[in-house]
This record gives structure tokens, sequence and C-alpha cells, in this order.
């Protein structure tokens, strides 16, 4: 039996193994600019000729993007499931915005489940400040919300996705993020105006999702995000309900004017 030669690891696949496992748990974000170069070898205790080479291989399998004297940056393509036309085709299709409802209860479920379960007291800082900054939108008596509540409610379901301690989980949440806030700011205009008590319903259901996670309530956890969302969806069916009563109105006087 032959046996071939050991082959020494190079110090650059250590620091590339570094790299992409921060970039996988989320330490590195999708267009996040690294350290610079002395100040990043040095945090490594590497040299810069390792670094370097480290760099360039990320570079070529696309996770990582240098500048010429910019920097080196994170793909910003690592941070979007979808293309800018195709999130306009999403927010336009009523059917795709009940696609992505059922989607979330899914997804979300679990986040919050796996959270409860997994969270640091990190985690649960981080999740304390999404809430306080959701529930401070809460408050404002900006009508409909605006897109700040839309903001807040999506980085307050980000926070839950990083502290579930999940890559996947977590990276399927980061590429949704900009269709996650824009469904929220779709949807919340029509459901407060549907139902007066929806503002109050909301924040409760954010809130017992919280202290479920922080309690390590996990089949709790899982089971307030559902009902949240399908509160939601049960809102929204009243909205084009209601829309498709007047669109039918609208027709029969424009037939009696006629």
């Amino acid at each position: 039996m032959g046996f071939g030669p050991v082959r020494q690891r190079r110090l650059s696949d250590d620091i590339v193994a570094r790299l992409e496992a921060m970039i996988l748990e989320g330490s590195l974000k999708a267009g996040e600019r690294l350290p610079a170069e002395r100040a990043l070898a040095e945090q490594f205790g590497v040299s810069r000729p390792s670094l370097r080479e480290a760099i360039q291989k990320l570079a070529a399998r696309g996770l990582l993007v240098s500048r010429q004297g910019g920097g080196t940056y994170v793909a910003e393509s690592l941070g979007s499931t979808f293309s800018d036309p195709l999130l306009q085709l999403l927010e336009s299709s009523t059917e795709a915005q009940r696609d992505l409802l059922e989607f979330r209860h899914t997804l979300e479920g679990a986040c919050a489940f796996y959270a409860a379960l997994r969270a640091t007291p990190l985690d649960h800082e981080r999740l304390r400040a999404a809430f306080e900054r959701l529930q401070r939108c809460y408050d404002s008596p900006v009508p409909g919300g605006g897109p700040e509540e839309g903001l807040a409610d999506a980085h307050f379901h980000l926070a839950i996705a990083e502290a579930s301690h999940n890559a996947v989980l977590l990276h399927t949440i980061k590429g949704l993020f900009d269709l996650l806030r824009r469904n929220v700011v779709t949807n919340i205009g029509g459901m407060y105006a549907q139902r007066g008590e929806t503002r109050d319903m909301l924040l409760q259901q954010h809130r017992e999702l919280y202290e479920a996670i922080v309690g390590g309530r996990a089949e709790e956890a899982r089971e307030v995000s559902s009902r949240h969302i399908h509160y939601v969806q049960e809102v929204l069916a009243e909205v084009q309900r209601e829309a498709q009563r007047e669109a039918r109105a609208r027709r029969r006087q424009g037939l009696a004017e006629s």
C-alpha cells in the first residue's frame, strides 16, 4: 500500500476559513468593509502577505470585492436573494404578498423557536434594543406607521434570526430583508385603517414574542410567531374583500350613470 505525502496547510487557508466563518455567522455583513490590511493582519496575528493571499482567494470565489484604493468589502450580492426588478413584481402582486406571508409563517416560527433555545445574553441585548426601537414606532403618532416602522419591524425579525444561531435561517432572512421591510410598509397602512385595534395588537404580539424568546420558552415563541402571522393574514384578507366590494360598487355606479 502506498502513502502519499502529507500536505502542509497554508496559513492563508486558515485565514480563509476564519473569514468564511465570520461571513457565514453574520459577523461580516454584505457590503461591509473589512478593516485595513495592517489592522486586520494584527488582529489575526498573521503576516500581511498571508492575509493578502487569503483575500485574493475569497475575491476569486466572489465572497470579497477589492476596490482600487478603497479597501476590501464583503460582496453586496451576498445580501440579496431577489433582484430589484423581481422585488417590484412581488410587491405589486396580491398573490405574491400572500405567498410571502405563508413563507414567513414557516420561516419566522423556526427562527423564534431556535432563538429561544440558543440566544446568548448578548443576543438578548440586541433583541431588547430592536424591540424598543419597534415600540417607539408604535408609540409614534405617524399615520399608517410609515417606513421607519417597516424598517424597525424587519430589524426585529432579523435580530431573532441572528439569535437562532442557524446560518441558513439567518441568511435567508437577510436575503429577504428588503422584501420583508417593504411588505410590512405595504401591509400596515391598510391594516390600521381596517381595524382600530391593530396597532395595539401587533405591539402585544411582538412583546409576547420577545418575552418568550428571552425567557427561553421555545414552543411558546413558535406559537406566538404563528399567531402573529395568522392575525396579519386575517386582517389583510378583510382589507382585500373590502376593496373588492368597493370596486364592484363603483362599477355598478358607473353602469347606472351611463
